[in-house]
């Protein structure tokens, strides 16, 4: 089985050490430990899976605690109706919580476009004054 350092994986995917630190002591990543007092941390494939899908539902806008719901469910033997059910459910609450951002940024921008347009025709009201 292919094993990983903490900086193969930082390496890998673009992170520092200490951001895979961060997820591994919020339960999101657990390597196994070698050496002397146990000082190097040994990553699996597995854990591998786990960064990946760690960063990928940091992309999406997830909380923490919905990527560690995503990563518990990698984790089970199988994905159960229950498991997928509450995975649903963070999915359906995080596309609300987007499509409210999306009507909120139309929004703003329909309001920069109105006063872009009015400070153009202001511009050309005083170009018109000043000749």
């Amino acid at each position: 089985m292919a094993t990983y350092t903490i900086t193969e994986l930082a390496r890998e995917f673009d992170i520092t050490p200490r951001a895979i630190r961060f997820y591994e002591d919020q339960g999101l990543l657990s390597p196994s430990r070698e050496g002397p007092g146990g000082r190097n941390r040994v990553y699996t494939t597995r854990e591998r899976t786990h960064l990946k899908l760690t960063l990928r539902g940091k992309r999406l806008g997830l909380s923490l605690s919905d990527i560690k719901s995503l990563v518990d469910m990698y984790r089970s033997p199988k994905d159960t109706e229950v498991q997928l059910q509450s995975f649903l459910v963070v999915l359906a609450r995080h596309r609300a919580a987007l499509e409210q951002q999306r009507e909120d940024i139309e929004i703003m921008l329909a309001e920069i476009s109105a006063h872009e347009e009015k400070s153009r025709s202001l511009l050309g009201q005083l170009d018109h004054a000043e000749k």
